[in-house]
């Protein structure tokens, strides 16, 4: 089972942009999904970790001043040294609903003591969700090996 590594943020007047309406600043939601990434990729590695690229990252909707920033990160797949990591931002809304704003596929390498990429634990995908969202991964990582 896929276990989620969650953080929460109130948007701030310095997370916005100057707008009629102001809403977050897209390089703030991307800082914290690099952060909440790395937390999700150290706990599965047990090891330090560095971004190799944000694979793929949607922008679904706004966020606006005042809204709480609900982000989710969980490991989607792993290679020899290196892991995917989805991040899903959401707004909560007052009572407690949630609204997917944006989705982020963020590739790390675990590194070693000498800051060399080091070997990770295998995820093994149990779930029918888990296994599609692991074969989805193979297929980025195959287009990634193109480039």
């Amino acid at each position: 089972m896929i276990e989620k590594t969650t953080a929460v943020q109130i948007v701030m007047p310095q997370h916005c942009n100057g707008y009629k309406k102001p809403r977050l600043f897209g390089g703030q939601i991307m800082a914290w999904i690099d952060v909440i990434g790395a937390v999700a990729a150290r706990r599965f590695t047990h090891k330090a970790v560095t971004t190799v690229c944000i694979d793929n990252l949607t922008f679904l909707k706004p966020a606006y001043l005042n809204d709480t920033i609900v982000q989710e990160a969980f490991v989607t797949w792993t290679g020899r040294t290196s892991l995917e990591v989805r991040v899903d931002s959401m707004v909560e809304r007052l009572d407690g609903s949630r609204e997917l704003i944006n989705q982020a596929y963020v590739l790390f390498v675990a590194l070693d003591d000498q800051d060399l990429p080091t070997p990770v634990p295998q995820f093994i995908p149990e779930t029918e969700e888990e296994k599609r969202m692991f074969r989805d991964a193979e297929i980025r990582k195959g287009f990634r090996t193109k480039q």
